[in-house]
């Protein structure tokens, strides 16, 4: 209260200032997440995380990701749950959330809260196109690595408390018998998954941007509010330079022309895929599941977006009033080589900065061609799908502040060393 209190008192918000910019660039970011994430990301991952906790077993858990499971197994499915969750680090937050609430060990669950978000295969591919092949293989080979090193990493630091931590579960009366096969519940979790990944579908493609005055240029869209739509030009355009952002009213727009890929054909036909996923789970939810277990499935649902949704918004706006602060031509000043400290800069930044689904691309883009060096690139890349400022507020709900800045740290570091020897060996 003392240190929000301070904050109100001298929050300097003259008119036109620096300040009062970054606080309506706060909103704005706040409103595109509200619009386009919390109900086709966010909200969808409550009701998994949810489902975990009510429908599978915490024997079944264990038995696959506890302190007794099979380690490469465990590891192994972690370490590549991002090539079927191609979603942002929010998103994976209330299955992590799910599954370490039901007794997966820190390790394997660790190595999925990184992998998550960062082992995007539609993210992996655009990355190749657009930067660059070795830098798309980098991140790729650098993801799955991450996540079995930072997993290991936790499992071994945090040992005693993890061991503490499953005696007490052990002493616990025995669970209940599953009311259904396996088989099923699994079923319905997949069905639950496939309603995220397509609902959350979405791909800042290159378009042509068709203006009512009847000019034109070449873009890549990032954000779409209320009433005004954030883009990155990939051309010189209105005295601005590729690279640089554009905020057009959607009423100045004529039209938008994207380019034809499979990728946005998809992305035009989410919702009909994510209703056909949508209605399966309806249909299993009427054949295979009882009121009481519905109504304790609502109830854990809601038990999980009154603890991580506000933590959520408030992260988010946080990081939309920071980076207007620090605006791109800024950053790219600190990292134009590869030193150790432009790496850990890029690492840093990347850790707090909050990235939507594939839109780290084209930003990272833009960061090279205002001068930024292919070692913090890559730091870049690998650790900021994976963390956010939103994120570690969850994190911390979760496991606890210690556990969440060891995680933090493992990442920083991780990538710092990373992108100093790729830009080593990849300078240009």
């Amino acid at each position: 209260m003392a240190g929000v209190f301070v904050a109100a008192y001298f929050m300097p918000l003259s008119e036109g200032g620096a300040f009062s910019r970054a606080i309506l660039e706060g909103f704005r970011l706040l409103q595109w997440y509200v619009r386009n994430h919390t109900l086709a990301c966010v909200l969808p991952a409550m009701f998994i995380a949810g489902a975990i906790i009510t429908f599978l077993s915490q024997g079944s858990v264990m038995r696959h990701l506890g302190p007794k499971s099979n380690k490469v197994l465990a590891y192994g499915v972690a370490s590549v749950s991002g090539v079927i969750l191609a979603v942002c680090s929010c998103s994976v937050l209330p299955v992590f959330a799910g599954i370490y609430t039901m007794g997966a060990g820190l390790g394997p669950a660790s190595a999925f809260l990184y992998s998550g978000p960062a082992i995007n295969i539609l993210a992996i591919f655009l990355t190749a196109r657009v930067l660059g092949i070795p830098i798309g293989a980098g991140r790729a080979v650098g993801a799955v690595f991450f996540a079995v090193i930072i997993g290991a990493m936790m499992a071994v630091i945090f040992r005693r408390s993890e061991g503490e931590r499953f005696a007490g579960a052990a002493d616990l009366a025995a669970p209940e018998a599953p009311r259904r096969p396996l088989w099923k519940t699994s079923c319905f979790l997949a069905a639950m998954v496939a309603f995220l990944v397509f609902s959350d579908w979405y791909n800042p493609g290159d378009v042509v941007v068709h203006r009512a005055d009847g000019t034109k240029f070449a873009a890549v869209q990032l954000q779409e509010m209320r009433h005004e739509v954030v883009f990155q030009l990939s051309e010189p355009w209105g005295g601005k330079t590729a690279g640089e952002k554009v905020t057009l009213p959607k009423a100045s727009i004529a039209s938008v022309e994207e380019a034809k890929t499979w990728v946005i054909a998809i992305n035009h036909q989410k919702w009909v895929l994510a209703g056909l996923m949508g209605a399966l789970v309806l249909l299993m939810v009427w054949r295979w599941f009882e009121r009481d277990e519905l109504n304790l499935w609502m109830s854990n649902t809601w038990d999980f977006a009154k603890t991580l949704v506000p933590l959520l918004f408030g992260g988010v706006f946080v990081v939309g009033v920071v980076g207007a602060l620090l605006p791109e031509a800024y950053v790219a000043g600190f990292v134009g080589d590869n030193s150790l400290r432009s790496n850990l800069v890029a690492s840093v930044i990347g850790a707090f900065w909050y990235f939507a689904t594939l839109t780290e691309i084209p930003i990272c883009e833009a960061l090279r061609r205002l001068g930024m060096h292919n070692g913090p690139l890559m730091a870049l890349l690998l650790a900021g799908p994976a963390l956010s400022l939103p994120s570690m507020l969850v994190i911390g709900k979760v496991v606890g502040a210690r556990k969440t800045a060891v995680f933090v740290l493992l990442v920083v570091v991780m990538a710092t060393v990373t992108g100093t020897w790729f830009g080593h060996c990849f300078p240009r």
